[in-house]
Parts: C-alpha cells; structure tokens; sequence
C-alpha cells in the first residue's frame, strides 16, 4: 500500500484530514452532477426546451408554402399556385365578439352564429374560419382594424386549361395536399414546407402590446415535368369529345405514346371535369370521373390482341407469312365450335390476309400451335397479367386465366382477344415492345426541379428485351398491311407510314354477354417502318348503331394522327405509289337500302376498297359519311 493511502486509513473518523477529503470528495461529485445536467439541458435537450418555450411565450400562425408547379414537356404550365389567404380567429385577444362575427359573415358569407361562437372560445388558440380566401376579401377584412381576426399568406391550385388531363393531373385537397393523379403520386416533390408567423404572447395566449411578430419562411415545393405534350393532349381531347357526341358511347379513352422511350404523350378518358371545379358534391361522380380508366380498369381487348398471339408464334418459329389457313366461318376446339365473326368465312388465305382480315379461325389455329406454357411464356415477356411499373397509383395488373387450368379451347379463345382482360396502357405498352423489340416501362414524369433550381432527369427505363429484330420487323410489316394501299387502306393518312390494327369486342355482366355493348378499338404506329408514336383509341358501349372497330375508332384515330402531324409540322414522305392520288377526287357515294351486289358495284366501280360487316341482305349503314371526298382505294366500311 502506498504510504500517503496507508496514512489516510490510518486518521481516526473525527481527524481533520478525514473530514476535508470526505467534503472534497462530496463538492466534487455535486459539481459533476450540476455539469452533467447542465450539459444535458443545454446541448443534448436544449432545442428541444428552447422550441417548448418559444411555444409558450408566442403565438404562431402557419405561412403555407406554395406548392410546386407542373409543365409539359415543352414547358407549357399546366398546374400552378398563387396567393391566397386564411382568415384565423384568436379570442383572447378578440374585443368585440358580435362585431368580429358581423364582418366576417358580411365579406365571407358564413354563418354568424358560428363566427361568434369561435369569437368567444378563449380556450382555443386560434380558430380557422375560411382558406383560400382571395386578396380583395382579405383585404376588406383588415380594413375593420378588428383586434382577434389575423390574415395569413396561403395558397390555392389552379388548372389553366380546365378540364385538360383530368384524370392524369388529378387535384389537391382545400389544404393542398395531392388527392388524385400526378398531384398525389409526386405530392411529397410538390410539397413545400410551410413557415410561421411568432407573435410574443403573456402566458394566457393574449397578445403583448409592442409585441415583435418575427416570420419563418416557407419553403416552395419542386417543380414536376411531364412528358405530356398539351398540343396533343389537346387534339386527343377534342377528338374523344366528338366520339361521345357522334357515337353516343359510354366513355372513350385515348393513350398517345412513345414506345422507344416509354413517355406518355397524352392519356385522356371521355367524360371528364374541369379540374378547377371538381364535383366534390357527388362522391360518386367525382370518384367515376377522375379514375384514370387507361390505367386502372381492365377489358377485353378483341382482335388487337392478335398482335401478340401472332408475336409469340414467330418467336417460336411456328409460324411464317406465308402459311396458308382456311376459313368456313367457324372452327371445333375440344368439341366446342368458335365462331369467326364473318359467319359465312373468309376461305383460304395466307397470314397476311388473315391478320388483315381480322380472321378468328386463323388465329385460334396460330395459338394452338404455340402451346400454352411457350404462349403463357411470351405473354409475360409482353407484359400481360402484370403492372406496367407507370408511375400512377392503383394501377391495374390485368387478368388471365391460371396456366394450370387453360385448356386448348380457353387458349383458342385467348389468341383471338377473348377471356383475358387488360389495361389500355398494358396494350400499348406491350405493342410497343412487340414492334421495337424491347418492353419500355411507360412514365409520366421525365424530371423534377428543386426551388433552387436543380433539375433531376429520369432515365427511360428498359424492362427487357421481348422479341428478336426480324419479329419485330415482320410484325410492323403485317400492321403496315392492314392500312397500306394493297388493302384498301393507303389513304388511311395520305403520305404517311401508318400499321394499325382494329379491335371490337362483347362486354360482359355477371359472367355472360351483356348483348348488344361492346368495346371498339383501334391501335395505330407511326412511321409504321420504325415506330415513335403509338396510337390507341378505346369506345366503351358505342350507341350510334355502328360498333365495328374499323368504324368507330378508326376514322377518329386518322383524325388524331392528322392532327399530330399538322402540329408537329410532319411532312408526308414520297411513297411508291403516285402521290397525285393524294388528292381526294371521289365522292363516297350513299350505300344505305342497297343490296350488297348494288353497293359493292358502286364501290368497285369508283375503285375505292371496302369491308363488309354482317350478313344481311341490304346495307343499313356505312362509313365514311355520303359525299365525303376519298382518294382511290380508300378503305370504306359498308354493314348488312
């Protein structure tokens, strides 16, 4: 033992030494103790109790930050916030109760029971009594002088164009916060952070005369850039607002799209709302209206599905242009008889023919020789019974039947557009992938902007690689087919490369046909040799009589592409055939009453082509409308 130690155990209790050292000992752990509380109350829990007391000697007021704008791809400002105002009552420091409540009712409309109310709750802070008030209002308002009624920097949303992108843009709630759409999928980017005003208050919450207001700035959220493109978002609305006029349909939906980069170019359903006025009034109609049916609902897609089915066979070398296949109108799978819609058949074609004849024996034929688990394969790989990954919520993943249970007949079924169900953008998306070779994931967003001015760009993203490059070149030459000049169709767009494929499928209810709804559609790609623009026009329950795909959705899709190119300043490009025919010189002559033999004598003689719908006797409408002017060999539409 050390001696000084050895001394110390040697003291007697009552020594002095003793008796130092134990105070010593005692003052030094007290003065730890007090650092160590001091260190935790001032470092480690010190903002924490300076915020609890800034809490109790001030009142605060929030500053709402604006939320962050939305432009189009070109820059065109499609969603924005301004100024606005929220008036708060704060009893305690309220004067005149009935006054304060007399003001408000007169420049804000409310009720003055109520107002009084919150002008005499001095148990409250501060009471909210209307947002989004405008400037004008605001400032009637604070010309009284009325002590208790405080005026605060808010924001509102607003729509420049209306009803443009209802169901894309979506809206905010009254407290800005992304209810639908682009609004909530991006909400926390367009989201600022709010600021505060500090006023010095007594320990009653009342306000201290002389008292300093010290203001915390807001925070303006990011600003989103789309790839819409608002000109053709705008032919496409215009478009589809016609189809519910002159087709009396249920809806119509229209998807424009990029299928080397997956932007959506312009997304629209038919009928929609002004997002300025949204209907908050009818749940039920405002719910319909702003459900962005391209992504989220589902429906059979009838013949534009045989784009994939004829995909997957040539993948699987199953299948070349010119195998030949016969047509009697119908066909037996399993012992179940499957009907072509032309009932009295389409006879001996090759590929070509059948894809552009639309033909169903041909393509339950296409299917069978695929097989079910190489065809369940390649309908992955295209993106069928699973989400796209578009940026959207409540996206839909589609339905197929489970491989396990498909049998031949159901598979049959299937390669003709039957008994599977997808989403529009599923199509496109898919179709995209056939004709280029490669899945794009569909987006709607291409960057978001900081407040301080940073920009992120997105990345296109590839999912994977669908088809090989001679598929992919056989299939745009077989959707060439359907509406180039050998089939009738070279006038579908004078002057430019267009592949399409139409579509007409039965609705169903409780499991059966509902009987006499259908689903008329049209899928387009342009320049038809290297797709960069793919077109899909869905009418849900057309009412006007017509519902053949090739004459509901078709004439409109050419007015889309029209339009398009005529915006974009897109030339027409010297095809082989004499571009003098581009001029349109013949008359569509009046069909309706006329036997088929007279009205196929007429059209033949005119050399315009067509195609006949039914199997009756006389022609009971037609498409294009009389005396519209059509170039030689324009494809019209005639049904018996």
């Amino acid at each position: 033992m050390k001696p000084k130690l050895k001394r110390f155990f040697h003291y007697s209790n009552w020594s002095t030494q003793r008796r130092l050292l134990l105070l010593i000992a005692i003052a030094a752990f007290i003065f730890v103790a007090i650092f160590g509380r001091l260190f935790y109350v001032q470092i480690i829990n010190g903002a924490w109790l300076q915020q609890r007391a800034t809490e109790q000697w001030t009142r605060d007021l929030p500053l709402t930050a604006m939320r962050g704008n939305i432009f189009d791809s070109a820059g065109n400002l499609l969603a924005a916030s301004y100024t606005a105002y929220d008036i708060y009552i704060r009893a305690s420091n309220v004067e005149n109760p009935g006054e304060v409540a007399r003001v408000l009712n007169l420049e804000l409309g409310l009720d003055y029971l109520m107002l009084y109310e919150k002008a005499t709750r001095k148990n409250v802070s501060e009471s909210l009594v209307k947002m989004q008030v405008q400037e004008d209002a605001a400032l009637r308002i604070l010309q009284h002088k009325l002590k208790g009624i405080y005026v605060t920097e808010g924001s509102s949303r607003y729509y420049p164009y209306g009803n443009l992108l209802t169901q894309v843009l979506g809206y905010t709630t009254i407290d800005g916060i992304g209810q639908a759409g682009i609004e909530a999928f991006y909400n926390k980017f367009l989201t600022g952070i709010n600021g505060a005003g500090l006023t010095e208050a007594d320990i009653r919450g009342r306000e201290l005369d002389n008292a300093t207001t010290t203001y915390i700035p807001s925070i303006p959220g990011c600003d989103v850039t789309l790839t819409v493109d608002a000109g053709i978002q705008q032919i496409l609305e215009n478009t589809l607002s016609r189809i519910m006029v002159n087709e009396k349909a249920r809806g119509a939906t229209g998807i424009v799209y990029n299928p080397k980069t997956g932007d959506i170019l312009a997304m629209s359903n038919k009928p929609s709302f002004d997002l300025n006025t949204p209907p908050r009034d009818t749940i039920s109609l405002l719910m319909d209206q702003s459900k962005n049916k391209s992504i989220v609902d589902v429906y059979e897609p009838g013949s534009t599905f045989k784009i994939f089915t004829t995909a997957a066979a040539l993948s699987n070398n199953v299948l070349k242009l010119d195998d030949r296949f016969f047509c009697g109108g119908s066909t037996s799978v399993n012992g179940e008889r499957i009907k072509c819609w032309r009932s009295i058949g389409h006879g001996s074609q090759d590929l070509v023919e059948g894809f552009c004849n639309s033909c169903n024996c041909v393509f339950v034929n296409v299917g069978l020789r695929v097989g079910v688990d190489s065809y369940y394969s390649h309908m992955f790989d295209f993106g069928m019974g699973q989400k796209t990954g578009v940026d959207f919520f409540s996206e839909s993943s589609g339905l197929m039947l489970d491989k396990r249970y498909v049998r031949e007949v159901d598979l049959a079924r299937i390669a003709f557009g039957q008994a599977v169900a997808i989403t529009p953008l599923q199509l496109v998306a898919g179709v995209g992938g056939v004709l280029t070779g490669k899945l794009m994931q569909p987006r709607f967003v291409s960057g978001i902007t900081s407040p301080n001015g940073i920009k992120q760009n997105f990345t296109p993203v590839t999912v994977r690689k669908v088809v090989e490059p001679n598929v992919a070149d056989q299939m745009r030459y077989l959707m060439e087919q359907v509406t180039s000049h050998a089939h009738g169709m070279y006038s579908f767009v004078p002057g430019y490369r267009i592949g399409g494929k139409t579509g007409t499928a039965q609705k169903y209810a409780g499991g059966k046909i509902d009987v006499g709804k259908y689903v008329s559609s049209f899928i387009g790609a342009y320049p038809a040799n290297d797709p960069e623009m793919i077109l899909l026009i869905c009418v849900d329950e057309p009412g006007a009589g017509a519902y053949y795909g090739g004459m509901v959705a078709a004439p409109y899709a050419k007015e889309i592409f029209s339009g398009i190119f005529n915006y974009k300043g897109i030339q027409p490009v010297n095809l082989p055939e004499d571009l003098a025919k581009l001029e349109a010189k013949i008359p569509m002559p009046d069909l309706v009453g006329l036997s088929l033999t007279q009205a196929v004598s007429q059209l033949a003689g005119l050399k315009l082509g067509f195609e006949i719908y039914g199997e009756g006797g006389r022609v009971t409408s037609q498409v294009p409308a009389p005396g519209t002017m059509l170039f030689e060999q324009a494809m019209t539409v005639v049904v018996c």
